[in-house]
């Protein structure tokens, strides 16, 4: 099965990027396809190399990084909401890419479930 997820919320704020992290890596580890991952909102901020936790913790830009490099996933960062963030091109993390709305309509129409975690 192909799935797409669409992340509403930031990190270490609310439980949505965690679940959606590990519903895509027991996706893939079932054997489905996790062919993109688009952020919006304030999920946005699970893009940003900004981020800088403290040494004990989860690094969930990193997790979702490493995750999409492995998996060959498609991490897409609204672009209207970045901005309204201050999230820009250059302090993006690494597999993580700027772009529309139409990157989240195409990976619904694309995918055969679109799964989304946050409000």
């Amino acid at each position: 099965m192909k799935i797409a997820i669409l992340i509403n919320e930031g990190p270490y704020t609310h439980e949505a990027t965690d679940s959606a992290y590990l519903f895509a890596r027991a996706a893939i580890e079932k054997g489905h396809q996790v062919s993109r991952v688009f952020f919006y909102h304030d999920g946005v901020n699970n893009s940003t190399r900004l981020t800088e936790p403290p040494q004990d913790d989860r690094h969930v830009v990193n997790r979702w990084a490493k995750l999409a490099q492995d998996h060959n996933i498609d991490l897409v960062v609204c672009v209207a909401a970045a901005l309204r963030r201050g999230i820009k091109d250059e302090n993006l993390a690494p597999g993580f890419r700027i772009s529309g709305l139409g990157q989240l309509i195409e990976a619904g129409i694309q995918a055969d479930r679109l799964v989304t975690f946050g409000d």
